[in-house]
């Protein structure tokens, strides 16, 4: 069992470092860690790119965590550990071996981890998302939002200790990602969605 943890952990970091932002904008000719907020996130290329290459990098990028989750599921580990498994996804694109140990902020995996967890935590977190980004505009709110969402929902419903702790490691991880959109958010500097960035800025 310890050696299916160690693998399942190795493969998640890995899966999660796929930089498929990154790749998706070179093929574009853009470098997108040089343009927008430099993130290699769905976000920054919607921007830069537009809307189809943003969500094709979303749904990749939700597919990770969930693929992590699921991964761990066929080796046979308990509920926690496939919890853990789903946060070294995370860890893995914020933090991505491929780009030099950067990154984007997590948001997409973090909710594919979620949402293969608990489906019902993440249907949550999924509406009160999208109505926080569609009223204010603001991605990184949204998230915020989300984040904060997915823990008092689990808590809620009597969830496990387990798995509060893992909500709230990820709220606590998405608004450390976000701390600079925190600063331009109280400045009402913020980008909103949809706002183009240059490609070539």
């Amino acid at each position: 069992m310890i050696v299916h943890i160690l693998l399942a952990l190795v493969l998640a970091y890995l899966v999660g470092a796929i930089p498929a932002a990154a790749w998706i904008a070179r093929l574009k000719g853009v470098d997108i860690r040089t343009v927008g907020s430099g993130n290699s996130g769905a976000t920054n290329v919607q921007r830069t790119l537009g809307w189809g290459p943003g969500l094709a990098v979303a749904f990749f990028d939700i597919a990770k965590g969930a693929v992590a989750v699921w991964l761990a599921r066929q080796l046979g580990l308990l509920p926690e550990w496939a919890a853990l498994v789903g946060i070294m996804a995370i860890l893995g694109h914020n933090f991505s071996v491929f780009l030099g140990f950067r990154g984007g902020k997590g948001v997409a995996t973090s909710f594919g981890t979620i949402i293969a967890i608990d489906p019902l935590v993440g249907a949550c977190v999924f509406a009160m998302g999208v109505f926080t980004v569609s009223v204010t505009r603001y991605v990184s709110a949204g998230s915020l939002v989300g984040g904060a969402v997915a823990v008092v929902t689990a808590a809620a419903l009597g969830r496990p200790l387990w798995e509060l702790g893992l909500l709230l490691a990820l709220c606590v991880l998405v608004v450390w990602q976000h701390r600079e959109n925190i600063q331009r958010l109280q400045a009402g500097n913020e980008r909103h969605i949809g706002k183009k960035v240059e490609a070539g800025r």
